[in-house]
């Protein structure tokens, strides 16, 4: 299949690469300029290129983003044929309606297919895919979903449903890594090893992937940037969005993403996100 792929940032790269991998013919297109080592098997082309594809996928980082480069530039104008778009970031559900709609007036097949995973999930086409939107939209991207994780994850045929998911599934995994910063506080503090801690959690009560893959990083100090902390809490913002909307109070997410903006403006935006766990914590008075 003619594939193309809008956003080769950490998770679009080696996304279009595994497409590539699988046999596919893979145009992409970036907002900012690639390496081709970047997206091995990948032709780097225009967006016009992309959109003559039978399939494209975006991973922008935004609503903006998406707004920018698909509709404000009109791009999507172009279009004359019988195209499915697959939005593979995190993105607001008033937006998805937006977009669902949008490309239904255009006769433009559109999925939903927000992704779990870091970018060596990524890489090792092992992420968990959220899927919702039209049954023959989803039927014709299914094997290519397939391509890039361990399982894709069918919500049904409203679009936005898959980015509700993708942003409580979000917002949970900043609980267990505010869990985990404040836990290790308690311990750290009587002369426990965090390492051991961790260890006795996760084989114990504690066995997730949240625990496993933040955890080491938070014990470590290693805030490489899998999932920068300034995109973790525009998605944090999304989830107070939703709150907002279902009128209800969520008192853990507005702490956490009240700590997540803190950190953001001390100028921690671009590194990870669990990086929240290493920020101290108020004394009490």
């Amino acid at each position: 299949m003619d594939i193309g792929f809008v956003g080769l940032g950490l998770m679009g790269g080696p996304m279009a690469a595994n497409l590539a991998k699988a046999g596919h013919r893979v145009v992409a297109w970036n907002r900012s300029p690639v390496k081709p080592e970047d997206a091995p098997g990948v032709t780097i082309g225009t967006l016009n290129d992309v959109l003559r594809c039978e399939a494209v996928f975006t991973m922008l980082s935004d609503d903006a983003a998406i707004k920018a480069v698909l509709l404000d530039s009109g791009a999507l104008d172009s279009v004359q044929h019988d195209l499915v778009h697959v939005v593979t970031a995190t993105i607001s559900v008033a937006f998805a309606k937006e977009l669902a709609a949008d490309h239904a007036r255009r006769g433009i097949g559109y999925v939903a297919a927000p992704v779990f995973g870091r970018p060596d999930a990524a890489a090792a086409a092992q992420l968990n895919v959220v899927v919702a939107g039209d049954p023959d939209a989803v039927a014709r991207v299914q094997p290519l979903l397939e391509t890039l994780s361990s399982k894709v994850w069918p919500l049904g045929p409203d679009a936005s449903s898959a980015n509700a998911a993708k942003i409580a599934g979000n917002m949970m995994i900043t609980m267990a890594i505010e869990a985990m910063g404040e836990a290790f506080a308690l311990v750290g503090d009587n002369n426990v090893d965090k390492a051991a801690f961790l260890d006795l959690m996760t084989g114990t009560l504690f066995g997730s992937k949240a625990y496993q893959n933040y955890g080491p990083k938070i014990v470590s100090e290693d805030f490489t940037p899998g999932f920068r902390m300034k995109l973790g809490l525009k998605d944090l913002r999304l989830a107070t969005e939703l709150a907002d909307a279902a009128n209800v109070t969520l008192p853990v997410l507005d702490a956490i993403r009240t700590r997540m903006a803190d950190a953001v403006e001390d100028g921690m935006a671009d590194q990870d996100w669990s990086g929240i766990a290493a920020r101290p914590f108020a004394a009490k008075r």
